[in-house]
């Protein structure tokens, strides 16, 4: 299902939530840690006047100190959630209590390009007055990357390597900057972590034959837990073991020479690889 979303993803469904927004301009990018968690949306820099991105039935509209939440404020701010005809729910969060649309009343039906209101602070976004956009697909149970439904503006942000490392079964971390020999064995394997953006794909080989690839335009919900999908369900801990660095795939390396490739894709397919030469005994 997640693979024909992905092909069927490239009409653009979604028209901008605010004016276009250049790629290497967000502020924090779908699928990047953000405190204890997988960024499960797209945030915006700068503040701005915001529309619905598709026509939709209107779900709920949160304020911060929405009697749903009781005195526990609501942890989006104050939102707007609409309801489209695929299953798929958009979300217009951290916004401007003040300069909410007064239209938006009971349940009625929005058009696409209507004025919602403007971005705030009421989410807490680190200070900063933009909009948090996030798309759900309620009946696959999954969190899209809000980029793969609205045209792309501009170059991206450049990705990099970094250190390549492989976390061993007993937790010990090698550095393949200066290390090749190794046992052979199930590693998990991470580059450094970009500080902003994350890549589109991700793909491991050994011998030239593609062990894992990992992908980014959507998170999946397994046990109560948002996932990065690859060969496994990867929740946060697996993801980001700390904040430098971020989760290549899952391999086991053979005994012998092996070389092993790692690369990176943008959302406009431009990739960037390393390959290492390592001894496995």
């Amino acid at each position: 299902m997640i693979a024909l979303f992905v092909a069927s993803s490239a009409l653009f469904a979604f028209n901008w939530p605010q004016a276009q927004t250049n790629s290497d301009s967000f502020h924090s990018y779908f699928g990047q840690l953000r405190g204890s968690t997988i960024g499960s949306s797209l945030i915006f820099r700068d503040n701005s006047e915001i529309k619905s991105a598709d026509s939709g039935e209107l779900l709920a509209l949160i304020t911060e100190h929405t009697d749903d939440f009781g005195w526990v404020e609501s942890p989006l701010g104050n939102a707007v959630i609409l309801g489209h005809n695929d299953s798929r729910v958009s979300i217009y969060a951290n916004l401007d209590e003040e300069n909410l649309s007064s239209a938006l009343k009971g349940d009625q039906r929005i058009q696409s390009g209507t004025t919602l209101g403007t971005s705030g602070n009421s989410g807490w976004q680190d200070g900063q007055s933009c909009l948090e956009f996030k798309v759900l697909d309620t009946k696959a149970g999954i969190a899209i990357n809000p980029r793969m439904l609205m045209p792309k503006i501009g170059e991206e942000l450049p990705l990099s390597m970094g250190y390549i490392t492989l976390d061993d079964d007993k937790g010990v971390t090698h550095y393949l900057v200066n290390e090749r020999n190794l046992k052979a064995g199930t590693y998990y394997i991470y580059k450094t972590k970009d500080q902003t953006d994350v890549p589109f794909r991700t793909i491991v080989a050994i011998n030239g034959a593609t062990v894992e690839r990992i992908s980014y335009d959507t998170l999946k919900e397994y046990n109560g837990r948002l996932c990065v999908v690859g060969n496994n369900n990867y929740p946060v801990e697996v993801m980001y073991p700390d904040s430098q660095r971020m989760l290549l795939g899952k391999i086991s390396l053979p005994h012998g020479h092996v070389g092993l490739s790692v690369t990176v894709v943008n959302m406009l397919n431009s990739a960037q690889s390393l390959t290492y030469k390592l001894e496995v005994n």
